[in-house]
């Protein structure tokens, strides 16, 4: 497990306004910029003019988190739209991201030279991927779906880092109005496929429906062993199929 870090705030300043949170904003646009510092810092660093070093995004990854370095490459991207030195690859990574706009988001836009910054992105994107989380690309979309007996993947940002693993990211959605396609509730209780943990979650917190061929075996000796504990419900907790 990785450690845990300085809180992402990830909502914008006007709601911060409105949930009297506004130094939690501030600490976190700080840190933001300081994460953008030791981007900048780490690609002077590791950029020999033609070449950037294999590990270069290892030591921002260590000192800000994955969370916080994704969000500041992710905004970084989505400010330089027509930036062909991005690859579309990573365009669209970035625009999977949602970061309230802002006329401060510029205030933490890494502005290092954006082909090696594209090669950095790769880089931190492998170091995730090596993690082996569930992404969107694992799920169905969760827009107009009834959710109770499905298996649903938990957000990464949801997550503390230090929870970040698989096992950590599957539950097994059981009840609540926010299961409801078009219910005004939020509400998702929810059992946890790696530990059996029983839950109450928004339904934004969760990025999709996964998808049956992702389900792995660990999963389905799971959801067996929930339906022999709780036979009642095992009609609607069948494995998804999705």
């Amino acid at each position: 497990m990785t450690k845990d870090h300085a809180y992402l705030y990830l909502s914008s300043i006007s709601e911060a306004k409105r949930q009297n949170e506004v130094a939690l904003w501030r600490a976190s646009h700080l840190e933001n910029i300081a994460c953008k510092q030791a981007i900048e810092e780490a690609i002077r660093r590791g950029f020999d003019g033609m070449h950037l070093s294999h590990d270069c995004a290892r030591g921002v990854i260590e000192d800000f988190g994955f969370k916080r370095v994704g969000w500041v490459l992710a905004a970084t991207i989505q400010l330089k739209p027509e930036d062909g030195r991005f690859s579309r690859r990573n365009k669209e990574w970035a625009a999977a991201t949602f970061i309230p706009r802002s006329d401060r988001n510029y205030e933490f836009m890494v502005e290092s030279h954006a082909g090696v910054l594209d090669i950095f992105v790769n880089e931190f994107r492998e170091a995730q991927d090596a993690l082996g989380m569930f992404t969107r690309s694992h799920c169905d979309d969760m827009t107009g779906q009834e959710l109770e007996g499905k298996v649903l993947v938990m957000s990464p940002f949801t997550l503390k880092e230090s929870y970040w693993a698989p096992e950590n990211q599957l539950w097994l959605a059981t009840g609540g109005f926010g299961c409801a396609p078009n219910a005004a509730g939020r509400a998702v209780y929810a059992t946890c496929l790696g530990d059996g943990e029983q839950t109450r979650w928004n339904r934004s917190d969760f990025i999709g429906i996964l998808r049956e061929e992702h389900l792995p075996d660990w999963a389905r000796e799971s959801l067996k062993q929930i339906r022999q504990e709780d036979p009642a419900e095992s009609p609607d907790m069948t494995t998804p199929t999705m």
